[in-house]
C-alpha cells in the first residue's frame, strides 16, 4: 500500500512527464515539415542558450576572422593600382588617356563571367578550404608579378588573370558562412567579414605611403613595390589557408563536440527546407534553379541594389586617391587621408548590420544607407568643382558615401541567402547575386574619368545620385514583393497542401514551396 505522503510526489512525478512529453510533441510538430524526428526536434529546441553561446563563440573565433583576413587581401590586391597610380605607374608604362580605366575595368569581365561557375565548382571540393586556399595564393603569384609589367599590355594581362582567381572568393566565403550560421545571425557576421572590403582601402592607403618609400631600391619603382610585397604577402596567407580555414561543421570534430556538430547539421536542414532522401536529386536540378532564379524579379531587384553599391564602392576606391590629391595634397598625403573614411565605412557596416540583426528585417537597413550616400554624391556634385576651396565639405561628402555603401553589401547578401531554400540553389542564387552585382564594377572604373578632374567628376557624382536613388526605391520594391507573397502564402489552408504536395515535392519547390516564409 502506498502511503498517503508519497502520492503527491507520484502525481507531481506523472505531471512532469506529461509537461515533458508535450514540449517533445510541441517541438515535432514545430519541424514536421523538415522531417525532424521526435527526438531530433526536442534535441534543437531544447539546446541550452549556454552551450549555444559557447559554440558560436568559437566559430566566430575561427571563421569569421579568416574569411576576413582573406577578403582584405583581395580589396587590396583588386585596388591597389589605385594607389599606384599616384606614384608613377602612369608614366613609367606609358599609358594614355583612357587606359587606366580600361585597366581597371578588364579585372570584372571574368570576375563577373566565372562567380557562378565557381560557386558550383565549389560544392565538388570536400574541405572548401583547398578550393579557397588556392585561389588566395595563386592570385597573390599574379600581383606579385604585376609589379614587374613593363607596359600596358602587360598590366592588362596581369589584370585578367588576377581576376579569374579572385572571382571566386567572396560568392564562397558567403555561401561558407551560411553553412555555419542561422538566418538570425547571418548579417552581423557577413559584414564582419565584408568591413574587411573597407578597411582595405585603409590599410592599402597605409601601405602604399609606407612602401612608396621604397623607390629606387633594387632599381626598382615605388609603385612597383606596392604590388610586389603586397603580392608576397597574399602568398604566404594563402598558404596558411589550406590549414586555418575552417571547412563544414561535419568536418570540424576537432574543435567542436558531437553535440555541436550535431546542432549545426539539424540547422542547416532547416535553411534548406528540410531533408531529401535521394543523395544527387539536389544536383540533378541546377540548372533548372538557374531559370528560377533569372526569372524571379526579386533576385534582379537584390542585384541591382548590389550593383549600386558596387558602383560606389569601385569608382570611389579606384578614385579616392586622385580625389584627395586634387584637393591640393602631396602624393603621401593623399595616400593617409584615404584611411578615415573607410575606417568609418567599416564601423558603419558593423553597427548597422548588428541592429539589422537584433531587429530581424533588413529593408530599413538597406534603404537607410542607400540614402546617406545619396546625400554624400549630393554634396559633392556642386562643392568638387572648386574642390580646393571647399576640402572640408568635399571631404564630408566621400565620409557619408563610405558610411552608406559598405553596410548595403552585408544586407542584401544576408537578405537573398535567407530567401533561397536548398542547398545547391541558394550556393547559385548566392554567386548570381553578386555576380550581378559585381557588374557595377565596370560601370565604377569609368564614373570618373580623369579629363573631368578639373571638372570635379560632374559625371561621376551625378550616376552615383541617379543610381542610390533608384536603390532606395527598388528596396522598397523588394520588401513589399516578399511581405505580399508571405500574405499570399499565410492565407492558405496546411493541410490542403500537405494533400496537394508529398514531403518530397514540397522539399525539392524550395523557396518556391506554400510553406516557405520569405524573410523581410
Amino acid at each position: 500500500m502506498v502511503g498517503p505522503n508519497k502520492d503527491p510526489v507520484s502525481i507531481s512525478a506523472i505531471g512532469k512527464d506529461i509537461e515533458k512529453s508535450s514540449k517533445v510533441e510541441d517541438a515535432y510538430n514545430k519541424y514536421a515539415n523538415v522531417g525532424f524526428s521526435a527526438e531530433e526536434a526536442d534535441f534543437f529546441d531544447n539546446f541550452p542558450e549556454e552551450k549555444h553561446r559557447k559554440m558560436l563563440r568559437k566559430i566566430d573565433f575561427r571563421l569569421v576572422p579568416c574569411l576576413a583576413l582573406l577578403y582584405l587581401c583581395a580589396h587590396i590586391d583588386r585596388a591597389n593600382i589605385g594607389n599606384a597610380k599616384i606614384e608613377g605607374m602612369l608614366e613609367e608604362l606609358r599609358m594614355e588617356d583612357i587606359q587606366y580605366n580600361i585597366a581597371v575595368s578588364v579585372f570584372f569581365v571574368p570576375y563577373i563571367l566565372l562567380e557562378v561557375p565557381s560557386n558550383l565548382l565549389l560544392k565538388r571540393f570536400k574541405r572548401p578550404s583547398t578550393y579557397l586556399g588556392i585561389l588566395v595564393t595563386c592570385w597573390g603569384i599574379v600581383m606579385t608579378c604585376t609589379g614587374f609589367v613593363k607596359n600596358f599590355g602587360g598590366l592588362l594581362a596581369c589584370r585578367l588573370i588576377l581576376a579569374v582567381f579572385e572571382s571566386g572568393f567572396f560568392p564562397g566565403a558567403v555561401y561558407l558562412i551560411t553553412r555555419w550560421y542561422a538566418q538570425r545571425q547571418l548579417q552581423l557576421r557577413v559584414a564582419l567579414f565584408y568591413c574587411a572590403s573597407a578597411l582595405s582601402g585603409a590599410f592599402s592607403g597605409l601601405l602604399a605611403f609606407c612602401i612608396a618609400k621604397m623607390d629606387g631600391t633594387g632599381g626598382i619603382s615605388g609603385w612597383a613595390w606596392i604590388f610586389i610585397l603586397e603580392g608576397i604577402a597574399t602568398v604566404f596567407i594563402g598558404a596558411a589557408t589550406f590549414l586555418v580555414l575552417p571547412d563544414t561543421p561535419e568536418l570540424s570534430w576537432k574543435w567542436l563536440n558531437a553535440e555541436e556538430i550535431r546542432y549545426l547539421e539539424l540547422q542547416t536542414v532547416i535553411k534548406e527546407g528540410g531533408r531529401f532522401h535521394e543523395g544527387e536529386t539536389k544536383d540533378k536540378f541546377k540548372w533548372v534553379y538557374l531559370k528560377d532564379l533569372l526569372m524571379d524579379h526579386k533576385v534582379w531587384l537584390q542585384a541591382y541594389i548590389l550593383f549600386t553599391a558596387s558602383v560606389c564602392a569601385y569608382g570611389l576606391k579606384f578614385t579616392m586617391p586622385s580625389i584627395t590629391l586634387s584637393m591640393g595634397f602631396t602624393s603621401a598625403q593623399a595616400q593617409l587621408l584615404t584611411i578615415p573614411p573607410y575606417v568609418a565605412g567599416a564601423i558603419s557596416a558593423i553597427t548597422f548590420s548588428l541592429f539589422s540583426d537584433r531587429a530581424g528585417w533588413r529593408f530599413p537597413f538597406v534603404a537607410g544607407p542607400l540614402s546617406i550616400i545619396v546625400v554624400g554624391f549630393a554634396i559633392l556634385l556642386p562643392l568638387a568643382p572648386n574642390i580646393t576651396n571647399e576640402i572640408a565639405g568635399c571631404y564630408i561628402g566621400v565620409m557619408l558615401i563610405c558610411i552608406g555603401q559598405y553596410p548595403t553589401n552585408p544586407a542584401g547578401s544576408a537578405w537573398i541567402s535567407g530567401n533561397l531554400a536548398g542547398d545547391t540553389k541558394r550556393a547559385m542564387g548566392i554567386a548570381l547575386n553578386i555576380c550581378l552585382g559585381n557588374s557595377g564594377g565596370l560601370l565604377g572604373s569609368y564614373m570618373f574619368l580623369d579629363s573631368e578632374e578639373e571638372e570635379g567628376y560632374p559625371t561621376g557624382f551625378a550616376i552615383g545620385i541617379s543610381l542610390a536613388g533608384l536603390a532606395v526605391i527598388a528596396s522598397a520594391v523588394l520588401e513589399w514583393s516578399y511581405w505580399s507573397a508571405n500574405k499570399k502564402k499565410a492565407a492558405l489552408d496546411e493541410d490542403e497542401i500537405r494533400r496537394q504536395y508529398t514531403d518530397d515535392q514540397l522539399l525539392r519547390l524550395g523557396d518556391k514551396s506554400p510553406l516557405f516564409k520569405y524573410k523581410l
